[in-house]
């Protein structure tokens, strides 16, 4: 009971997870397509990107280095 209450207390110390940074692209950074305010989003390394897809989001995801800059902008949108 008490390792009960002491993992209870220690989740609830626990600091919040860090709201990831809005979205601002407006390519999609796999299929390269325009995206928009209303389009999905995937989050990655803490910042949200805009995809035309969950399909296109689930690719960033598994290997974001393939389409994001160091600085996390969009290769895409680059060229």
């Amino acid at each position: 009971m008490f390792h009960t209450a002491l993992l209870s207390l220690a989740i609830l110390a626990a600091p919040a997870a860090e709201k990831a940074k809005p979205a601002t692209n407006t390519k999609d950074p796999v299929c390269k397509m325009t995206v928009d305010a209303k389009s999905a989003t995937a989050a990655v390394r803490g910042r949200e990107y805009r995809v035309c897809s969950k399909h296109c989001g689930t690719v960033l995801q598994k290997d974001p280095d393939k389409y994001l800059e160091k600085d996390g902008s969009v290769k895409a949108e680059k060229k």
